[in-house]
């Protein structure tokens, strides 16, 4: 009875192992995405007063676009570090705000590195399966048991050109500049094989600037903000002994 117990235990422990060792198999991931831009500047919105969560500037007129490539490295099993390339287009104009007489309009485009972690507070129970990452089993089994969930954060830069209408150029804007920027956001994916992963994200990034959009007023109290919502697909790469990502 004693050894039967024993033998119990060693094959539950073994068994734990050897899941904990399954995501070691891949630990390069290869991801882009696309999606809408939003961007929070003093040309265009609403004042605070009467857009107190800012719910009213998100409006078309104020929205662009993004593309974006990063490559990440799983560190742990719910840690990722990633290096992040986006380019994309924002758009501000006084068309519709409480500004409307001013007339300022501007579009500018952007090139972002970014140096992000991602830490995923819930984790798929998927790539934990053994029949699943060797493929003798096709099935997902439970939608839930395939999702993701993370937080992420990193520092970076934007560097970026604006093109204004007369009205805005007349107060003769910088029309090129770089500026450090924080990104935090969250994410999900869920795992549809064991290379591919599908997703979607939204993150804000907070620039230590207040003209993205060329101008800034008496009345700002905070810098400039924009806003990414991405849908991603990653394809995740073997792991070589070297640790070293493998193409075959």
């Amino acid at each position: 009875m004693k050894r039967s117990l024993l033998l119990m235990f060693i094959i539950l422990v073994v068994t734990q192992l050897s899941y904990g060792q399954l995501w070691k198999s891949k630990r390069w991931y290869l991801t882009g995405a696309a999606g809408p831009s939003f961007f929070f500047g003093d040309v265009g919105g609403y004042s605070q007063s009467i857009n107190i969560l800012g719910f009213k500037d998100l409006t078309f007129l104020q929205t662009r676009f993004n593309v974006n490539a990063n490559v990440k490295f799983r560190f742990m099993q719910d840690i990722n570090g990633r290096v992040s390339f986006t380019y994309g287009m924002l758009h501000a104009t006084d068309e519709r705000g409480s500004n409307q007489e001013r007339g300022f309009e501007a579009t500018m485009n952007f090139f972002e590195p970014v140096l992000m972690g991602e830490y995923y507070f819930i984790k798929n129970r998927t790539e934990r399966s053994w029949l699943f990452i060797k493929r003798r089993n096709s099935t997902i089994g439970s939608f839930f048991k395939a999702l993701d969930f993370y937080f992420l954060t990193g520092i970076g830069g934007i560097s970026y050109s604006i093109k204004p209408n007369d009205a805005l150029a007349a107060t003769n804007p910088d029309l090129k500049g770089f500026a450090p920027v924080i990104p935090f956001g969250v994410g999900s994916s869920i795992i549809l094989t064991p290379e591919i992963d599908l997703g979607f994200e939204v993150a804000a990034r907070y620039a230590f600037t207040d003209y993205l959009d060329g101008y800034t007023s008496q009345y700002s109290n905070s810098n400039d903000v924009y806003y990414f919502m991405n849908f991603t697909f990653t394809y995740k790469l073997k792991t070589s002994s070297r640790g070293w990502p493998s193409f075959r």
